[in-house]
């Protein structure tokens, strides 16, 4: 499991016995981490996240350090497929949904950057915050979900491959026995 460092870009590896039929585990804190391949469209890979604090809905957003795959995490499948669909919807931006409430942030320019007007994107940022706040996200959970996927950065990482070790610098399986 990757264990989100506050204010910091690392990680930790955590191991917890956990039941794949149990997760989200909500009361751990243990959320599912989702990356889409944007570019081969060769699927995607899931991991286990400590350290978002969500207790419903789902955050996804295309700025990905270094590859800008799509990177999603939250407290249901559902919500994680919603969030991802307005991200593809907006060919690329940042977006925050719970049950019908979705907050989004178009970032049409290669999922990086916005065609809005500063003051709007500042509007629009502030409004991603408050929603993922109100669902009990950490601070500046954008923050931590664009680095998620970046495999340089010790110690585990999610990729579309799947759970990456950053020591080991190898794929390593999401369960043990």
């Amino acid at each position: 499991m990757i264990e989100i460092v506050p204010g910091q870009i690392t990680t930790r590896d955590l191991r917890y016995p956990v039941d794949a039929a149990g997760i989200p585990d909500l009361d751990r804190d243990i959320l599912k981490a989702v990356v889409i391949d944007r570019y081969r469209a060769t699927g995607s890979g899931v991991g286990l996240v400590h350290g978002f604090h969500l207790q419903e809905g789902a955050i996804a957003g295309s700025v990905s350090h270094d590859s800008h795959n799509i990177v999603a995490v939250g407290a249901g499948d559902a919500d994680i497929v919603r969030a991802v669909a307005e991200v593809v919807r907006l060919g690329g931006g940042l977006a925050v949904v719970s049950g019908d409430d979705i907050t989004a942030l178009p970032l049409e320019c290669a999922g990086l950057m916005s065609a809005l007007p500063y003051d709007e994107v500042v509007r629009r940022l502030a409004a991603l915050e408050e929603h993922a706040r109100r669902l009990g996200a950490i601070a500046n959970p954008f923050m931590y979900l664009s680095f998620l996927a970046l495999t340089v950065i010790p110690e585990v990482r999610v990729t579309e491959r799947g759970v990456f070790d950053v020591g080991a610098f190898t794929d390593v399986p999401l369960f043990e026995e």
